[in-house]
């Protein structure tokens, strides 16, 4: 296996790490009071070619792999965490749309989302129906050519900010579970959609919240995939986030960790550099170990999405590991740099509470556990209906 990255690989790397160093990272704190994404700054990225490199070049992407999409997010999150979500939803999303929309959608969204002129946002936890994804109870009710919607989703990322969104609704029978989903792609400035904006403990410039849609109408055309089997077709392609979010995880704690070795080497106490003791440096060489075990999970994980072997069990690895892990490096630098780690001026906990939560978001510990139990045993390993 050759673990080097391609000449493509390191150059995209290296624009995204300096446009991470120079642009993202000095405003990272100042950006969270803002609470909104910036546009000029996404469409910034977006000239730089930094969002969707893996979606079609005939729509704006570079048409690269998922590998290399992973490095660009992890790039981007090192910089700034919550600014590469623009990335990981383009990439994820995106993918969906290029894969099962139509021609028409195609044209109408993905250069914009390439551009960083649009944003998109995935539509599927309802207030019943989280870790229970496939529990949904928003309808989408045929009346000749449209479908009617009804109900709610929430913890949506970008609730408040995204123009269109893949919404996951319910098209077959109540008790019909997967058997009855069909995806669709949803602007969201219809008539009778409204949205709002959750008080959370980080990640506020993503802007989780609910979208409710009421008497919502919209056109057959917009359905993504066959009808009643949107959950079955689509939801497989989701193994590709919790990589991606793996990566913006171990890049927020690998810049804590970075920015501690300085820390420590600068720092005069007793007589002599912190570094010269071993109760300092040793849970940072840890550190250094588990986030490259780690990213190397995540980096086979993608190449096996590229090449098109399984790789689901090695998703849910990367999933309940890397956010967990993430937090605990991220907490022992907050604590190498003594009270001035404790400061909020510092970014240790802001980045502790803004990765915090995808140890939650996209499937949380317990559930990724089930799935690779599941993938070893088979169904065997599921819990009982």
């Amino acid at each position: 296996m050759d673990f080097g990255l391609t000449e493509e690989q390191q150059a995209i790397k290296d624009s995204a790490a300096r446009f991470a160093r120079e642009r993202l990272a000095p405003h990272y704190q100042a950006r969270e009071k803002i609470g909104r994404m910036e546009p000029e700054l996404l469409q910034e990225m977006g000239s730089l070619g930094l969002i969707g490199c893996d979606l079609p070049e005939a729509y704006g992407g570079m048409g690269l792999d998922c590998l290399t999409s992973g490095i660009l997010t992890e790039a981007i999150a090192y910089g700034d965490f919550n600014v590469s979500y623009i990335q990981l939803l383009a990439s994820l999303l995106g993918g969906i749309v290029a894969q099962y929309g139509s021609e028409e959608q195609r044209q109408a969204w993905l250069p914009g989302l390439v551009s960083g002129e649009k944003m998109i946002a995935l539509g599927l936890t309802e207030p019943g129906a989280g870790s229970d994804a496939a529990n949904l109870q928003l309808k989408a009710e045929r009346q000749g050519d449209d479908y009617i919607l009804n109900g709610e989703k929430t913890s949506i990322s970008l609730a408040d900010q995204a123009d269109v969104m893949v919404l996951f609704a319910r098209t077959g029978p109540g008790d019909s579970r997967a058997k009855g989903v069909t995806a669709f792609l949803v602007p969201l400035d219809l008539p009778g959609i409204t949205r709002t904006h959750f008080d959370d403990l980080g990640s506020l410039i993503v802007g989780r919240g609910s979208v409710f849609f009421e008497d919502v109408r919209i056109p057959d055309s917009w359905m993504m995939g066959e009808e009643n089997r949107g959950f079955s077709q689509i939801m497989i392609g989701f193994d590709y986030s919790r990589a991606m979010i793996a990566l913006q995880c171990i890049a927020a704690a690998q810049a804590s960790v970075d920015e501690t070795w300085v820390h420590v080497n600068d720092r005069q106490a007793f007589g002599g550099s912190l570094a010269r003791n071993q109760g300092v440096t040793f849970p940072l060489a840890e550190a250094e170990t588990y986030l490259e075990a780690a990213r190397q999970i995540c980096y086979r994980t993608l190449w096996l999405k590229d090449v098109g072997q399984p790789h689901t069990a090695e998703a849910a690895m990367c999933k309940w590991w890397s956010p967990k892990m993430s937090v605990d490096v991220i907490h022992d630098c907050l604590l190498l740099h003594g009270h001035t780690g404790w400061d909020k001026g510092m970014p240790f906990q802001q980045r502790m509470r803004d990765v915090m939560g995808l140890e939650i978001g996209d499937g949380t510990s317990q559930i990724m556990k089930m799935i690779i139990g599941r993938e070893k045993l088979g169904r065997v390993a599921l819990p009982h209906a």
